[in-house]
């Protein structure tokens, strides 16, 4: 069999062959040529050259390119994956889309959000916009506006130099009649022992004295009860010259409520809830009058004609004495005029005791003195009292002893049943016939009888320095050494001194200096005739009630300036008006006069006594009214 020959290709097709494969070979080095020409020329002016852009992200339809500076190396990015890659764009768009980082998704606002600014994303940190706090702004504003206080008004009176009551107005509650009149109809419950009614006629003054010995003055002397301030104070306000209906021009405001009057009518037989019912009602009704919410009460006084003690029940036992009027809490912002106030205490304050002058013009005041000054007084010293047996610290019995064993000295004993000291008269003879005038303590730290001598030109010798000079700071001079002396109690108790010794070694000169200051006090001692009006006089309502003016003047100028009182120690309350301007509490000579004591250690300068104290007073008037 015939093998068939291959067949081998001709020559001219071996060539169209080989010619076509070596093209093929160009074109592909031609595009790796110019592949890596393109990715030098990209590597060298845009990743080395550091230049970037920035695409703005706040529309899609107008963004511009804005070139910033690198602060930090560009990460490599793969082209493969850059979002919404457009060829047809320009190289350069695409570079910078690749240099700007990929935005943070923005997720679309809640309808609350709506009025929310609206947040960028970039590289560089925005600062942070928050949406102020229209109640934070509000109390930031409220901080820095200057507080304006209600009182203003009433303190720019005294700007006013056209008005002569500018700073000096008072403003009195109209009281429901069962706090004050209601208890004159019914005078007769006013004491257990004394008919009340004839010493609340007169305005309170009592009944006329006849003036059968010459004793008294033709005009405006009364049997005045020495509880009766009460009502006296009350009248006398009626007078008072810069009364006001308008309460915001108020320098003070006056609670015309009988606290004497009405405590006086339940202490014997009567339960605690009966005794303080009238004072619960009071503040209860205070507390929600316009006036009130001003200072809390802190502008706010009244007046009660007894001693302290009688509204100062320190339990609800009802074995204990009195009410509890000054410790209620609104009370104890109020201000309370006693006849005895508190060293211990700081919402009290002392006026004197009614005597029996209550003159209605100043020539009846002026005779009165001129006569004073010129009466030959015939004893060195004299007292009137009697002694205290049950209470082992008096001193009355050794000052009685030397009253009858001296023969420069006169006493009218006063518990021998149908007394002279029952008659206004013997009394105020025998004060006037004397240089001197013993004034030891009585149940309580205080006597009437100590005004008494004063209003009779008599320079009254204390005891204890609570019997006057920490009582009433307003009415007498600091410098107790100008018009009385002072004899420590222990010099009679442990020592046994004598009276006419001491008394007697006194200069003639310092003598006439000091009855002369004396008889120069008696009109702010005393109260004049409340259906009046002294002239040229401040009696002792006047003094007082300028006193608490500036206390509550002064109080509001602290507010205003932020001042407070916190250093103030309420149980050294007796200290604080001896100071003078500058000093400071501390020391004091007169510290063991009022050291609070253990309970029950039989000291009256215990509050713990108090009550023992106030029923001796009352046991007294039972006694001196059988």
């Amino acid at each position: 069999m015939r093998r068939r020959s291959p067949v081998t290709p001709s020559t001219d097709h071996m060539e169209k062959g080989t010619n076509k494969s070596q093209q093929s070979r160009l074109c592909v080095l031609g595009l790796l040529c110019a592949f890596f020409w393109g990715f030098l020329l990209y590597f060298h002016f845009v990743i080395i050259g550091g230049r970037s852009f920035q695409v703005n992200p706040i529309s899609s339809e107008s963004r511009t390119l804005e070139p910033i500076p690198v602060s930090r190396p560009i990460p490599e990015v793969d082209i493969d994956h850059v979002e919404n890659y457009d060829k047809s764009e320009s190289r350069d768009l695409v570079v910078a889309q690749l240099k700007t980082p990929k935005p943070e998704p923005v997720i679309e606002p809640k309808t609350d959000d709506l009025d929310k600014p609206e947040v960028f994303h970039s590289d560089t940190p925005q600062p942070k916009i928050t949406q102020p706090d229209p109640v934070t702004e509000q109390k930031n504003d409220d901080l820095n506006k200057p507080k304006v206080f209600p009182f203003v008004k009433a303190l720019k009176t005294t700007e006013n130099k056209s008005d002569p009551c500018g700073g000096r107005y008072v403003y009195v509650h109209d009281l429901p009649p069962r706090f004050n009149e209601d208890m004159l109809k019914q005078c007769r419950s006013l004491s257990k022992w004394t008919n009340m009614c004839k010493f609340t006629t007169n305005a309170g003054l009592g009944p006329p004295l006849e003036n059968t010995e010459g004793v008294f003055s033709d005009n405006g002397w009364y049997a005045t009860n020495q509880f009766a301030v009460d009502v006296i104070f009350s009248n006398r306000m009626k007078q008072y010259e810069c009364l006001t209906k308008d309460s915001s021009l108020a320098a003070a405001i006056f609670v015309p409520f009988y606290a004497g009057f009405d405590i006086a009518r339940y202490l014997w037989g009567y339960n605690i809830s009966t005794r303080d019912a009238a004072s619960l009602d009071l503040v209860d009704w205070l507390q929600k009058r316009p006036e009130w919410s001003i200072m809390g009460g802190k502008d706010h006084f009244l007046v009660a004609g007894r001693i302290t003690w009688d509204f100062r029940r320190l339990s609800e036992e009802e074995t204990d004495w009195g009410n509890k009027l000054l410790f209620l809490p609104a009370a104890k912002n109020m201000s309370m005029l006693v006849v005895e106030s508190s060293p211990w205490n700081a919402n009290d304050f002392a006026i004197p005791y009614p005597t029996y002058f209550h003159p209605s013009k100043d020539s009846e005041v002026f005779a009165w003195q001129d006569r004073m000054m010129n009466l030959d007084r015939k004893w060195l010293f004299c007292f009137a009292g009697a002694p205290r047996p049950d209470n082992p610290k008096s001193i009355r019995g050794q000052i009685i002893d030397q009253c009858k064993n001296s023969n420069v000295g006169k006493l009218l004993e006063c518990d021998l049943g149908e007394s002279k000291c029952h008659s206004p008269s013997s009394i105020m003879q025998m004060f006037q016939s004397s240089v001197f005038c013993l004034q030891p303590q009585g149940d309580s730290y205080t006597r009437r009888s100590a005004f008494d001598s004063m209003l009779a030109g008599c320079i009254p010798v204390f005891f204890h320095p609570g019997s006057a000079y920490t009582q009433y700071t307003w009415h007498l001079p600091k410098n107790y050494t100008k018009y009385s002396v002072f004899i420590p109690e222990d010099d009679l108790r442990k020592k046994n001194i004598s009276l006419e010794e001491r008394l007697g070694q006194i200069p003639v000169d310092q003598v006439k200096m000091m009855r002369e200051e004396v008889i120069n006090l008696i009109p702010r001692l005393i109260y004049a005739d409340p259906r009046s009006k002294l002239e040229s006089h401040k009696d002792a309502f006047d003094v007082s009630v300028q006193a608490i003016i500036n206390k509550v003047t002064r109080l509001r100028k602290d507010m205003i300036d932020g001042r407070t009182d916190d250093d103030f120690i309420e149980e050294l309350s007796w200290k604080y008006a001896l100071l003078d301007e500058g000093e400071y509490v501390g020391v004091h000579e007169w510290d063991p006069f009022f050291s609070k004591p253990k309970p029950n250690d039989g000291n009256t300068d215990s509050d713990g006594s108090s009550a023992e104290v106030a029923k001796n007073s009352w046991k007294n008037e039972q006694r001196d009214h059988s």
